[in-house]
């Protein structure tokens, strides 16, 4: 193989290592980004639940019965 070829095709190794490099720092982000999503959907749905709650109590303790159902 001649000297430029040569040259080439370690170029050409040298950017497929680094591709190889970046799309698995890639994934690697994107399992952790798909992680924190999923834990932050739980985080919301258990706030929205408490909320929803804490709303029909505040409901409940608001509504005060008339003085003939004493």
């Amino acid at each position: 193989m001649s000297n430029g070829n040569e040259e080439r095709l370690v170029n050409i190794e040298s950017a497929l290592a680094h591709v190889d490099q970046l799309t698995e720092s890639l994934n690697e982000t994107m399992v952790e980004q798909a992680k924190s999503i999923r834990r932050l959907t739980q985080q919301m749905d258990q706030l929205t639940d408490r909320m929803a709650a804490e709303d029909m109590k505040a409901a409940k303790d608001n509504i005060t019965k008339p003085p003939h159902y004493s």
